[in-house]
């Protein structure tokens, strides 16, 4: 009896954990850089860098809007949000629990990898 309440418990806990909840972070590392390879200034979530350079973009479904200071550069760039392919993993595998979890967490969604802020020569 003390096994199969263990089994139960233990499949419990997997059922409501999330797969892209347990294996991304709460913010994802995301290359930014410009179109003519010099520095620039800017700014996402409240967040200055300067390019090239790593920023530690919060997951939301939301887009992120990079601010760039630098003349000559687009003000604005949009970085779009999208799916990662972990949370279908979890569908499959995790069923309702699962992808609530990661829905709710906000850990189910991505960025692309790379930012590109546009500047003339």
């Amino acid at each position: 009896m003390k096994k199969l309440a263990f089994y139960v418990a233990m499949g419990s806990v997997v059922l409501m954990t999330g797969c892209a909840s347990i294996l991304n972070e709460q913010t994802q590392q995301v290359n930014v850089s410009a179109s003519n390879g010099k520095a620039v200034q800017g700014s996402v979530d409240g967040k200055t860098f300067t390019t090239p350079g790593v920023v530690a973009l919060q997951r939301a479904k939301a887009s992120k809007i990079v601010t760039s200071s630098t003349e000559g550069c687009a003000k604005e760039t949009a970085v779009e949000s999208s799916v990662d392919p972990k949370f279908f993993i979890n569908i499959l595998s995790g069923g309702a629990f699962g992808s609530t979890t990661d829905y709710s967490t906000e850990k189910m969604w991505k960025y692309a990898d790379n930012v590109v802020i546009s500047c003339g020569q």
